[in-house]
């Protein structure tokens, strides 16, 4: 027990300092935080002066000096905030001389029929494809302000309108997640899972192959014993996915929650607790049976042997299966195609957590379906382990498919 423990600590330490792995871990997240929550501020940047029907600019001193040329006379009020930021101008010769001069920003030219076609000209000296309208909601809520005569406080309410909550009386079943704009939610948790999955267990793969190529794997088992040498990393990879998982999902879960109104999530659009438990439970059973067969193949075989390409992609092939049926799976969780793909075990760990997430499947499924991938998982434990033996015949022979899975059944 001693010896997995210092194979797994060697292993988690060695791939959680890799920079690879900080900038996937951290450097995505981060990534996600700063766009969903830099557009939300340049969302507010692009709104109307807050305030209690008065108006009152939130800072003032953020805004560009512009001015405007009103041919439809309609502009007769600039708003509390505003003012001193909009100069009227009497024609575009004047306005385009102003702007030359740096008097003024940019300036915008209000047709004289704007009531009746609401076109409104904003000219600027350079485009910025970051904020290609700039603060042009400054005049059009000044627009909107004259054409309501000055009630402010009924200009907010036009510009922002009350959010619409809609209540059934018919009573709603717990999960209808694959539905309306929660349509994204099983393929946005399925993506997830899957890269997580697979990224986990080709660590271990490349990890067990570099080692194989290296000849370390057998100056290791001079001290350590095969199983030992397999536990440890095994246990100590899936540590490090998990921990991955883990950051991914606990900054997702997190934008969900606290930034419902930015990603305009209806009440109740979260994920209950239970599926993340069972989304964890999944991960947990598909990496012991995908990165345990990946770990016997580069142990086998090395990295970048002839035929293991060939032979990754047949383990891993179950795994993308329910990609082409991600359809049916949200549409009819309870359909046949769904049922059978989430109680295989080799395409459960995709197809049970896509299935739950979609909402309505009948409580025992999930349980049937991780017993049959602890089933499985063990069996794969244990094929791979007379692979750990069989390696050491097979040294510096081609690596086939065929002479894989006859190792995996104590065959070679």
């Amino acid at each position: 027990m001693g010896k997995t423990w210092l194979v797994m600590r060697n292993e988690i330490l060695t791939n959680i300092s890799r920079r690879s792995w900080l900038l996937v871990s951290f450097g995505l997240p981060l990534l996600l935080v700063l766009i969903v929550f830099g557009s939300s501020w340049l969302g507010r940047s692009g709104s109307p002066p807050t305030g209690s029907g008065s108006g009152t600019s939130q800072r003032p001193g953020d805004l560009a000096v512009e001015g405007y040329v009103d041919h439809s006379g309609l502009v007769q009020i600039i708003p509390d905030g505003l003012q001193g930021k909009l100069l009227a101008y009497g024609d575009e010769t004047q306005a385009r001389a102003a702007l030359e001069a740096g008097e003024i920003t940019a300036y915008y030219v209000v047709p004289s029929d704007y009531v009746q076609q609401g076109d409104l000209m904003y000219i600027r000296p350079e485009f910025s494809g970051f904020s290609p309208e700039g603060q042009s909601w400054s005049m059009r809520w000044t627009l909107l302000v004259n054409l309501l005569d000055g009630d402010t406080a009924l200009a907010h309410q036009i510009w922002d309108p009350p959010q619409l909550e809609v209540t059934a009386l018919a009573p709603t079943t717990e999960a209808e997640f694959g539905s309306g704009s929660r349509f994204w939610l099983p393929y946005a948790t399925t993506m997830i899972l899957y890269l997580v999955l697979i990224m986990s267990s080709s660590l271990l793969r490349n990890s067990m192959g570099n080692e194989r190529k290296n000849r370390v794997i057998e100056v290791l088992m001079l001290s350590v014993k095969p199983h030992q040498i397999f536990a440890g990393k095994l246990f100590g990879l899936a540590f490090v996915g998990l921990l991955q998982t883990l950051i991914w999902a606990g900054t997702g879960y997190a934008l969900l929650r606290f930034g419902g109104r930015t990603l305009s999530l209806p009440a109740g659009g979260l994920p209950p607790v239970s599926i993340l438990a069972w989304s964890l439970l999944f991960f947990l059973l598909g990496y012991l049976v995908y990165a345990g067969l990946l770990a016997g193949l580069g142990a086998l075989t090395g990295p970048n042997q002839a035929g293991s390409s060939t032979a990754d992609f047949v383990i891993i092939w179950p795994l993308v299966i329910p990609m082409f049926f991600m359809t049916f799976l949200i549409q009819s969780p309870n359909g046949a195609v769904a049922t059978v793909l989430s109680l295989f075990p080799f395409t459960a760990p995709i197809a049970m957590v896509t299935r739950l997430v979609a909402g309505g499947v009948p409580w025992w499924h999930p349980f049937l379906a991780a017993a049959l991938l602890v089933v499985t998982a063990a069996l794969v434990m244990r094929a791979v382990a007379s692979v750990f033996r069989a390696q050491m015949l097979l040294a510096g022979q081609p690596a086939t498919t065929r002479r894989y899975f006859a190792a995996l059944l104590g065959r070679a």
